[in-house]
């Protein structure tokens, strides 16, 4: 279902659902509807988004309608994945109310998705469930903007897929005007651990095209089946917050407050939760000299440096290092944790936001632009991932060498640059089109290489400059080369 935020996911579907269909058909969703604007009204259901706020206050921006386009204006996607970065293939949804995005932001933090037909490739998928997803990506972007969306293919029919996937998620590059970033930093993410596919997708609402999406695989079995080879285990998602409480802090052996912090996504069971509970009581209670040891059978301690590098290297400011949050937990059936990254969007970025203490680009520890130390959090008693496992002297030696290795051969603009330029001229000429888009086109051009000015509202970065991708590789990897040279005899 429908990812919520600001408060419990009110459950509505098994009231209204008369039918028992596992949707809402219209005049379900008319009474639903109705029951919610009472509730709201009355402070029993709250909104979507800090203090209960609506996207954008609810109010539709003045925003021009996209094009008119059909099935047979587009290209097939033919034999290519669909996530295949090479290929922009369109989506077109098909909603039955003319007012599907009232409908999706009324059914925000509930357990309701809004059904629509998908046609992709000329297949036709029936009751998919459509919701908006996202945290501040929703609640700062208005009505008749793009905000991004859930699609729950098999929502009503279990063995339902599109090309494979049983969901999307589809994002609206919230605060990244090259568009580029999540599918450049996934890109480089799976080179050193398991990770999202991304790519990039065309999206058709009722006839109307609503632009380039950012299309990202979901943290789910068939991600667990793909890098494990199991969909046995245990996942956890870590929520997004700016005032982070996912740091791996041992709260006890009792699972309440561990429930309270991480979202666990598979069956409920007591021996999850006494895994969690143990993983934080030996990561921050074993001593320095024994805690490889220890930590050895119940973490990968490798993945999880190469986590830390690549969330230090990219300057993530969606994640561990700088609020405890955004990102993913998976326990095997071994017994071992995997930490796995999960948010995209404001990375290759200059550090900055909530949960870092100061400007962007500046203010914690004087850190100025790019120079954000690789070691950043090693004394912070909140970021235990981080100071315990870089108290073992050989884990941040190999630490290093991680952060030394991601710098060189990734932030290297003749090896990041073409693939960056191949992706910027896939989706060029339908983006240059895009009435919903949150930045203007000429910062999208300008920002693949130059600092361009922020879209998508108030949030991090909005209405501020925001880093070009290259003028951030460059400096990033001058900086990281600098630091992590090897120590002359």
């Amino acid at each position: 279902m429908g990812p919520g935020m600001g408060g419990d996911e009110a459950k509505l579907l098994k009231k209204f659902d008369k039918d028992n269909s596992r949707f809402l058909d219209a005049t379900e969703r008319q009474a639903a509807r109705e029951f919610i604007a009472t509730e709201r009204a009355e402070g029993r259901i709250r909104e979507r988004g800090p203090g209960g706020r609506r996207g954008g206050g609810g109010e539709a921006s003045e925003v021009q309608p996209g094009r008119k386009v059909t099935p047979d204006q587009v290209p097939s996607g033919g034999d290519a994945g669909l996530y295949d970065p090479k290929v922009l293939r369109t989506l077109f949804l098909q909603f039955e109310d003319a007012d599907w995005e009232k409908a999706l932001a009324d059914f925000s933090n509930t357990d309701v998705d809004v059904p629509a037909t998908v046609m992709v490739d000329g297949k036709e998928l029936r009751h998919v469930g459509v919701a908006f997803r996202g945290a501040s990506s929703y609640f700062t972007v208005p009505a008749g903007r793009k905000r991004s969306l859930n699609l729950s293919v098999d929502n009503v029919h279990e063995d339902q897929r599109l090309l494979g996937a049983r969901s999307l998620n589809l994002l609206n590059a919230h605060v990244d005007p090259s568009n580029l970033r999540s599918v450049l930093y996934f890109g480089i993410a799976r080179e050193y651990l398991p990770a999202a596919r991304a790519n990039f997708v065309h999206v058709v609402i009722n006839g109307e095209s609503w632009g380039v999406y950012v299309s990202v695989e979901q943290f789910n079995k068939d991600f667990v089946q793909a890098h494990f080879g199991t969909t046995d285990g245990a996942r956890w998602k870590v929520q997004g917050s700016p005032n982070g409480r996912g740091t791996l802090a041992y709260l006890g052996d009792n699972a309440e407050p561990y429930r309270r912090i991480y979202t666990l996504k598979t069956k409920d069971t007591a021996a999850s939760w006494q895994a969690l509970a143990r993983l934080c009581k030996v990561l921050n209670e074993t001593p320095a000299e024994r805690l490889e040891a220890e930590l050895a059978p119940i973490l990968d301690i490798e993945g999880a440096l190469r986590f830390l590098a690549l969330e230090n290297v990219m300057v993530n400011n969606d994640g561990y290092w700088i609020r405890s949050s955004d990102y993913n937990l998976y326990l095997d059936p071994k017994g071992r944790f995997h930490i796995l990254p999960h948010d995209s969007n404001e990375t290759f970025y200059l550090p900055g936001g909530p949960g870092f203490g100061g400007g962007r680009g500046g203010g914690e520890g004087g850190i100025q632009g790019v120079e954000l130390p690789p070691t950043q959090g090693i004394d912070n008693p909140e970021r235990p991932l981080i100071g315990k496992l870089l108290a073992v002297p050989a884990l941040k030696a190999r630490y290093l060498a991680i952060v030394r290795d991601m710098a060189d051969k990734w932030l290297d603009w003749d090896r990041l640059g073409p693939i960056a330029r191949q992706h910027q001229a896939l989706i060029r000429e339908t983006l240059k089109a895009d009435t919903r888009k949150l930045s203007s086109f000429e910062d999208f051009e300008k920002n693949l290489t130059e600092t361009a000015s922020g879209g998508g509202g108030p949030g991090p970065g909005g209405g501020r400059g925001i880093i070009g991708i290259k003028e951030f590789a460059d400096q990033r990897r001058a900086y990281l080369l600098k630091v992590t040279a090897p120590s002359k005899p």
